[in-house]
């Protein structure tokens, strides 16, 4: 079994880098760091077909939120640095701001989507509302994929069957859990991420709760490094 960290990134901004938002050259150091140390990035798509990963250094970049910011800067980068990553799209959202948020902060529209290299950016499910799974009845949940599946269908988007609950949150009590994932596999999703901020091993023994490491905008690259090894153990 193979060490797999998963990254979760959030805004990318030429000024800030606090919490949620992260200075674009922060991310160019973090990028260019796992460039130099042959770190070798995956879709999701990818691993689905994988039983073991081929690199002695492995790692899945992840967006939430599919913010504007992201097109303008991040994607750059990633391409500079020949890196994969998912972005996360709140499908309602489209064209809009991010209402559960700062409620400022612009989210691609359907067209800058399709702007996006697929070799390069792969998208994943971030619900349809941005609202948390555990607070939901099952019918609501249901309800909601349905939107995400008919928004991807009317704007003819290609995405993989990989979902990351917003907030990381979706329901712990073990009988709504099972309901849960099993609604989840009715609709086809393969993978879930919650975010955990624990290093995952490949093959995933729990496909539905994969684990992702929370880096924020105020960490230096050396607590970047360290959590990208040890996971939420800094």
């Amino acid at each position: 079994m193979s060490k797999l960290p998963v990254l979760m990134y959030h805004n990318v901004s030429l000024t800030e880098s606090k919490g949620l938002t992260i200075n674009v050259k922060k991310l160019e150091a973090q990028f260019q760091y796992l460039s130099d140390k042959k770190y070798r990035s995956y879709h999701f798509s990818e691993l689905m077909s994988l039983d073991q990963l081929p690199a002695q250094k492995n790692v899945v970049i992840t967006f939430d939120d599919a913010y504007v910011s992201q097109l303008e800067y991040a994607v750059p980068l990633l391409k500079k640095y020949e890196l994969k990553a998912t972005f996360f799209v709140p499908l309602y959202y489209l064209g809009k701001t991010d209402a559960w948020n700062t409620a400022t902060l612009p989210i691609m529209t359907a067209e800058q989507l399709h702007l996006l290299d697929p070799s390069v950016i792969e998208l994943g499910y971030h619900s349809y509302a941005h609202q948390k799974y555990d607070e939901l009845s099952v019918a609501e949940i249901e309800a909601d994929t349905k939107q995400c599946f008919e928004a991807v269908d009317d704007h003819s988007l290609e995405f993989t069957k990989v979902l990351a609950y917003p907030y990381g949150k979706y329901p712990r009590e073990h009988s709504a859990k099972k309901l849960f994932f099993e609604q989840l596999k009715q609709e086809q999703f393969q993978l879930g991420l919650r975010i955990g901020n624990r290093i995952n091993v490949f093959p995933f023994k729990d496909p539905f709760e994969i684990q992702r490491l929370d880096i924020k905008g105020e960490y230096s690259l050396g607590k970047f490094k360290r959590k990208l090894k040890f996971g939420k153990f800094l």
